[in-house]
């Protein structure tokens, strides 16, 4: 019998190459209050923590609560129109979804994006093959607190430990750490292979294919 019967996964950096979309998002907000803009590299540097932290690493140092609170307010409004401009499944993602589904995984998104963006992205990229997404609410710790794991196990019927988390980020390691369960971390997304075995990554893909012979191998 295989190990797991749910996959759960990150989506940013993960499912889908959305850091350009992010980073004009971002600097839209950054000209609109007068602040510098900021390099595709600063921005993958940025993410991984939700919009609130992104947008705090965003505005310059020392800037108040009151800016940053409106410019986080802007963001999330502009973000959500122009989400899906440059937005893209990373290479054989689509492929690897339908295959999990056909297989008989259940499947559901994970994420500290905010909730509107991550649900209206689920629908339009991946509406057929995964029926559940969790994104950033106030209702609901963001990770890496497992509560968002717990709840989606919870939808699914699914055991801890026939659960496994796919992420690309330190972030996703430390979340499967506190869910505990099993963590696969892709290697195409938004941190180095150094970075990410230095905080304890044990289980590398390097291509989309290789998480479906990770997860039907036993």
């Amino acid at each position: 019998m295989r190990k797991y019967d749910t996959v759960l996964f990150d989506l940013d950096g993960t499912l889908l190459d959305s850091l350009e979309d992010m980073k004009d998002s971002v600097n839209h907000v950054m000209e609109e209050f007068g602040f510098p803009k900021h390099s595709l590299e600063e921005i993958r540097s940025f993410v991984g923590n939700g919009i609130r932290r992104l947008i705090e690493r965003s505005v310059p140092e020392g800037t108040d609560g009151e800016t940053c609170e409106r410019a986080l307010q802007s963001y999330r409004s502009y973000y959500n129109d122009h989400c899906m401009i440059r937005t893209r499944p990373y290479d054989g993602i689509p492929e690897l979804l339908h295959a999990l589904k056909a297989d008989g995984f259940a499947l559901a998104i994970v994420s500290n994006k905010n909730e509107e963006a991550v649900e209206e992205m689920r629908a339009h990229y991946f509406g057929d093959v995964i029926p559940l997404a969790f994104g950033q609410s106030d209702a609901v710790p963001k990770k890496p607190d497992p509560a968002m794991v717990y709840k989606a196990m919870e939808r699914l019927g699914a055991a801890k430990e026939r659960c496994v988390y796919v992420g690309d980020s330190e972030v996703d390691i430390e979340t499967a750490k506190n869910a505990g369960i099993e963590c696969i971390t892709c290697l195409w997304g938004f941190r180095e292979r150094e970075f990410l075995t230095e905080r304890g990554a044990r289980i590398l893909a390097e291509k989309a294919e290789d998480i479906l012979g990770i997860v039907c191998g036993g």
